[in-house]
């Protein structure tokens, strides 16, 4: 009852008031620079999403949606530059696409009132809402990539990974190193032995770090990759002989772009994901029709469908959903950032809502509370097919282990609320 009364109240509002103002989401993209490949695509699908809801539905809410893109060039500099430049204009929601940028827009965003959307990627221990309340990195977060990785290796190994060699070959970044204290921690638990590769900045260099997988036979290699490292990584693999099968990279090293220049050598190479891969789902008939046929989008249209196009697409679909239960709690259609802020927090992904959407299974179910900005950590895997050129969903969205991540949320979050003088709200 209380929600129709809500949603009456709002309809009222909108019917009642005067022209509203849009609902501003900056998009911090990276159309140029080493990683452009990687960031035309999530860029396009960002924007796509919100000309869909302007066009098809009027907008969130009878309210128009405003994409101001601003260009970052995945450099971290830029990207404050960026944010400082556009927050001024009624920007409700940040997406940095960067953990470097993500670490100096964090008390920045704190400061201003601004929610921060990590999604699969920054601090980690921003999962603690309690600390960080004004970021949030839901659905699943690296060290829920860890142990992804490991649950899944476990379940091809009927659940004992005793004696196994595992390799990571990691960009040698604050990213890239990500990982290595959970894999440390899950090695102590599971038995097996992790070796570190780091591979520098681009990472198009990499012939010792194969060599020596290629000497020491791991029984499985992880990568923590981003841009032309994948590529490369993946060829390495080949030359060697490494079994595409048991070499598995993060959600970052798992798009068209790391596979397709290795041809039919990359078939079977494996990514983690935290949502479904190709455009089978019924959202993709209005975007065809509303968007990309009526001459609207934002790219050229030839990068939909594809991995990091559909990452912008959940992005923007997760944005404009906590928009819609701002617009619910609030009672107004014109939100503040505090009030996408209390959204974001509220926020309830189920299958019926991807359903509903279009988008059916499209991502993992999750909720969000003070307690937890990163949702239920859970993971799937994909496989790319190099003679359909496709990638396929071959395990569902998993639970990780809270178990092992847990302490090592509250331990990395504890220390920087001791820092920064910050009293945990919840």
């Amino acid at each position: 009852m209380k929600t129709k009364l809500a949603t009456m109240a709002l309809g009222a509002v909108m019917a009642a008031g005067p022209v509203m103002a849009d609902l501003v989401f900056p998009s911090l993209s990276y159309r140029t620079g080493p990683y452009a490949a990687g960031g035309i695509p999530f860029a396009d699908g960002y924007a796509d999403y919100f000309t869909l809801l302007n066009e098809r539905d009027g907008g969130i809410g009878g309210v128009p949606a405003k994409v101001i893109e601003c260009e970052t060039g995945y450099n971290t500099e830029k990207g404050v530059e960026c944010y400082e430049s556009t927050k001024g204009e009624g920007a409700l929601v940040y997406q940095p696409l960067s953990t470097g940028i993500t670490y100096q827009l964090i008390p920045k965003t704190t400061a201003d009132g601004i929610p921060m959307h990590t999604m699969g990627y920054g601090r980690t221990s921003a999962k603690n809402g309690g600390v960080f309340s004004h970021t949030f990195n839901y659905p699943a977060n690296y060290w829920d990539g860890a142990s992804g990785a490991i649950n899944y290796l476990l379940e091809e190994n009927g659940g004992d990974l005793n004696g196994k060699k595992v390799a990571l070959v990691y960009h040698n970044s604050a990213y890239g190193k990500e990982p290595i204290r959970t894999l440390e921690e899950l090695s102590k638990k599971h038995g097996f032995e992790l070796v570190a590769l780091p591979v520098d900045h681009p990472g198009q260099e990499q012939k010792s770090q194969w060599l020596q997988i290629r000497r020491d036979k791991p029984d499985y290699v992880l990568m923590w990759g981003w841009g032309v490292m994948n590529q490369v990584a993946v060829q390495e693999a080949a030359n060697i002989r490494f079994p595409m099968e048991n070499f598995i990279g993060i959600w970052w090293s798992g798009s068209e772009n790391d596979v397709l220049p290795a041809g039919e050598a990359a078939n079977g190479y494996k990514a983690l994901t935290f949502h479904n891969v190709g455009s089978d789902f019924p959202l993709y008939d209005d975007l065809n029709k509303y968007v990309i046929d009526a001459g609207k989008a934002a790219g050229a249209g030839d990068q939909v469908g594809t991995v990091l196009y559909n990452r912008g697409l959940y992005a923007a679909m997760l944005a404009a959903e906590a928009a819609k239960k701002a617009q619910e709690i609030s009672g107004n259609a014109e939100i503040t950032p505090a009030d996408m802020r209390d959204g974001m927090e509220a926020l309830e992904i189920t299958e019926a809502k991807m359903s509903e959407l279009g988008l059916p299974n499209f991502g993992p179910t999750f909720s969000v509370s003070c307690e937890n900005h990163g949702g239920d950590a859970l993971v799937g895997v994909t496989q790319w097919d190099a003679a359909t050129k496709t990638w396929s969903l071959i395990s569902e969205f998993k639970p990780t282990d809270g178990d092992v991540i847990g302490p090592l949320i509250t331990e990395d979050s504890s220390a920087y609320a001791a820092e920064n003088n910050i009293d945990p709200r919840c």
